[in-house]
């Protein structure tokens, strides 16, 4: 199992945090982990913009999107943004998609949110097309009608994941990409509900493996913290309960909250918690870093020993 770390949705002010961001991957990439991942959150910076930058700064490191909401731009104009920084990042773009939810879509863009899935799939022959090197988009399905020369072909293979919840989902990132990127989900849901969905899908589609990519919250901390943790977690993350698509894959698992997919304790809990993902068929564990504590500083040195914590688990279980 590949692990890596979020980096990006953070308050702060603005003329600090792109410097900051570059700093949290040169360390990511200096501390051995795999993949730094970029979630698009409606309040915060462009991902892709963030991983043209952050590829500007490193050599090896995967730059994920963690993910990029379809609906915010047509495929073709998301593929040439997505190409560009897939080139300025030499070829360690993993470009993660997927359809938002409700109260992104419909509530702050004023777009329509009908048939997600549907609009998804359609999206994503565009977009297959467009990232393929093809010298010409010619795509004509039930929501798009393209016919479109593009000259930029991608330096590398380039992977798009689909955060995929339900079943319909699961099957059309089994189908159309290389993965899915998923948040809000346990490990029960990981080995009884996603793996099997997305892998049948991409067997029968003649696809290879795909990734199971599973974002989580982590916190070192004492035993008697671990209630703490993961009461800030539900307090600063929460949004299931907002997010009908979250609430629905809950029902899958044994996680009520995203406090109950917080992976807090001390390095021991927080090792066997890495192992059950693993074990449950996670590809790759994205990790979101949770300090706990009173003022900043007390937050930033939890943080640190955290990310210590978790670079150590990585190397021991690579």
């Amino acid at each position: 199992m590949r692990i890596g770390v979020m980096s990006g949705p953070e308050r702060g002010d603005s003329a600090r945090k792109a410097a900051r961001m570059l700093d949290d991957v040169r360390w990511a990439e200096q501390a051995g982990f795999d993949t730094v991942w970029v979630p698009q959150v409606p309040t915060d910076f462009d991902a892709l913009t963030a991983i043209a930058l952050m590829g500007s700064v490193t050599s090896r490191i995967e730059l994920g999107t963690a993910v990029v909401p379809v609906h915010a731009q047509h495929p073709i104009a998301l593929a040439r943004q997505a190409l560009s920084a897939h080139a300025a990042a030499q070829g360690r773009l993993a470009l993660g998609v997927g359809a938002s939810h409700h109260w992104i879509v419909r509530d702050m863009l004023g777009l329509p949110y009908e048939k997600p899935a549907a609009y998804t799939c359609d999206y994503l022959q565009v977009l297959n097309s467009a990232v393929s090197g093809t010298s010409s988009v010619d795509v004509e399905n039930d929501t798009f009608t393209v016919h479109n020369p593009l000259g930029l072909a991608p330096v590398a293979p380039l992977p798009v994941l689909v955060a995929a919840l339900g079943p319909v989902m699961l099957r059309i990132a089994g189908e159309r990409a290389d993965g899915t990127v998923l948040w809000m989900a346990d490990e029960r849901v990981v080995a009884d509900h996603v793996v099997p969905r997305i892998t049948k899908a991409a067997q029968e589609a003649g696809r290879p493996a795909p990734r199971i990519v599973a974002g989580i919250p982590v916190c070192l901390c004492r035993p008697s913290e671990v209630d703490a943790a993961r009461a800030r977690a539900n307090r600063i993350l929460g949004e299931a309960e907002i997010s009908p698509n979250y609430q629905r894959l809950l029902e899958y698992g044994d996680a009520r909250d995203v406090g109950d997919l917080c992976a807090a304790g001390d390095e021991a809990a927080i090792k066997a918690r890495f192992q059950r993902f693993a074990d449950a068929g996670v590809t790759d564990l994205s990790v979101r870093l949770l300090p706990i504590g009173e003022g900043r500083e007390e937050l930033v040195a939890s943080k640190r020993r955290t990310r210590e914590t978790v670079a150590a688990i990585a190397a021991e279980l690579r």
